[in-house]
């Protein structure tokens, strides 16, 4: 079967094609979880962290940065596809500043969720606290560039979301005495899309215009997920994935409110769900060997500290898989997702 386009021409083609219609999109700012967090966990006093080898192998430098991934998140590959920077710095990160932060910023952080008790049970930065960030932020844009300018790229920034697997993988599906005593899978998806709601107005009201809501992934596909499946031959656990379809329909739709109700606000919901299980069933077609398991250690389990430089088991060549770590893509399925999103939902911004 004949492979899908390379993500690096794919990536090149959509950034002649935003630069040729002079995109006004000044910055990237992102929100959400490990699937963005490019460093933010770096600084916290959690286990889930990802600064170490092999993570990073296949970074600018083979750095290990606290990206969840043996190179670039979806949200760097977006960035660089506006011609901003080909990495997004991660707020808490002390090497940078304002000035690297002006034209992009990451306040996402790994574990994380829409729920207060997701980020509670790994001590990460809660959703809230993301905005708090973020209020920072803007201050600090305003003393650097004054307020006119500042104001100019909090509106014409593009703000990236990218949050909910953890809630429900982390947190309802696997917390004894958890949110599943409290509410059943329907009052927690609309509990989630209620904080939801008011996340993306808090943003709306400090300025943002440009934004999109990133949906769930296949969850039941994870590498970890299919492990857990003993009983059925590692195959997918569809009921997490039609949880995962029902929850992003649910997300569509408040997407539609938001836009109908917020004079300005121009949100998308950018869906990958559909790309990913087409990676994940047919992986052949994008150049891949392995779907069902990852590269980093045995493929099956690790993550985090588990997947360690000190593993013997870890693969040799990436590329040929999906996964990167039994949770988080590799370098390569990030590229292919970010040049998906560009082309399909974050072109309306142009």
């Amino acid at each position: 079967m004949v492979h899908k386009v390379s993500i690096w021409v794919l990536l090149s083609t959509l950034l002649l094609h935003i630069l040729a219609l002079n995109a006004k999109v000044p910055a990237v700012i992102v929100f959400g979880d490990s699937s963005v967090d490019t460093g933010n966990n770096n600084e916290l006093s959690t286990f889930l962290k990802s600064n170490f080898e092999p993570y990073g192998r296949d970074f600018f430098g083979g750095i290990p940065t606290g990206r969840f991934s043996n190179g670039r998140l979806p949200s760097d590959f977006i960035s660089e596809a506006f011609g901003l920077k080909p990495i997004v710095p991660a707020f808490l990160n002390p090497n940078y500043s304002i000035r690297d932060f002006a034209t992009g910023v990451c306040f996402a952080s790994a574990g994380t969720g829409y729920d207060n008790a997701t980020s509670d049970e790994v001590s990460v930065l809660p959703l809230w606290k993301e905005v708090e960030y973020y209020r920072q932020f803007q201050q600090q844009l305003r003393l650097y560039l004054g307020d006119e300018k500042a104001a100019e790229i909090v509106e014409e920034a593009l703000y990236l979301i990218s949050i909910g697997t953890n809630d429900f993988m982390e947190n309802y599906f696997s917390r004894p005495g958890g949110r599943a005593l409290e509410f059943s899978v329907e009052q927690y998806q609309n509990y989630l899309i209620a904080i939801a709601e008011n996340f993306i107005t808090d943003l709306y009201y400090l300025g943002a215009r440009k934004l999109s809501l990133g949906g769930l992934p296949p969850m039941g596909c994870l590498p970890l997920e299919r492990t857990t499946n003993l009983g059925h031959k590692r195959q997918c656990i569809e009921a997490y994935n039609d949880v995962a379809k029902e929850f992003n329909w649910k997300l569509e739709n408040l997407v539609d409110k938001l836009n109908k109700e917020l004079e300005g606000l121009h949100l998308v919901f950018s869906n990958p769900y559909n790309l990913l299980m087409e990676m994940i069933q047919m992986p052949s077609s994008f150049g891949f060997d392995y779907a069902d398991i990852a590269c980093c250690a045995t493929g099956f389990v690790e993550m985090g500290y588990m997947c360690d430089k000190l593993n013997p088991f870890t693969c040799s060549d990436a590329e040929k898989y999906v996964f990167w770590d039994a949770f988080h893509p590799t370098n390569k399925t990030n590229g292919l997702i970010a040049t998906h999103l560009v082309e399909n939902y974050l072109t309306k911004f142009l």
